[in-house]
């Protein structure tokens, strides 16, 4: 397998928790970071709020209440996403993809009750999805954790 060879006079960065392995440069600042990190919640909240007001009202008419109803919804999905946003992070891997899995569950099945399915529908279709994110989830947390359990990156 070839590897691209390192422009002269280029050396490559270390952190301290990996001494002598290389990492990719942080080409955005702080501010960047911080705008994403509040930007993306907000924006995939409206999607999400949008979504839910489209399936509610089954291709009709735009009312007041549709609107108001994807408003609220993006609100609270913007209020949960924050939240186990924060939680998440301080929790052990199972843990941490369970929480994420059960967030992802809720929101698809929510997202399938506004269609008119029945209950039944929505909730295999809702653990389906939970049972699917959490087996990527975990596998993701847990390749990148050492034996001790600590994040690598």
């Amino acid at each position: 397998m070839a590897h691209a060879a390192p422009a002269p006079g280029m050396r490559p960065r270390t952190t301290a928790i990996t001494a002598g392995t290389t990492t990719t440069p942080d080409v955005f600042g702080a501010r960047t970071h911080l705008i994403a990190k509040w930007a993306t919640p907000v924006v995939i909240g409206l999607v999400y709020g949008y979504w839910a007001a489209a399936n509610q009202r089954h291709g009709g008419p735009v009312t007041g209440w549709n609107i108001l109803f994807g408003f609220v919804t993006a609100l609270v999905f913007i209020g949960l996403y924050a939240a186990v946003r924060a939680l998440a992070s301080r929790m052990r891997r199972e843990v941490h993809a369970l929480l994420w899995a059960a967030f992802t569950g809720c929101a698809v099945g929510f997202l399938i009750s506004q269609t008119g399915a029945s209950v039944l529908n929505s909730a295999g279709i809702a653990v389906a999805c939970a049972a699917g994110w959490f087996g990527v989830l975990f596998y993701r947390y847990y390749t990148h954790e050492d034996a001790e359990g600590h994040r690598i990156f």
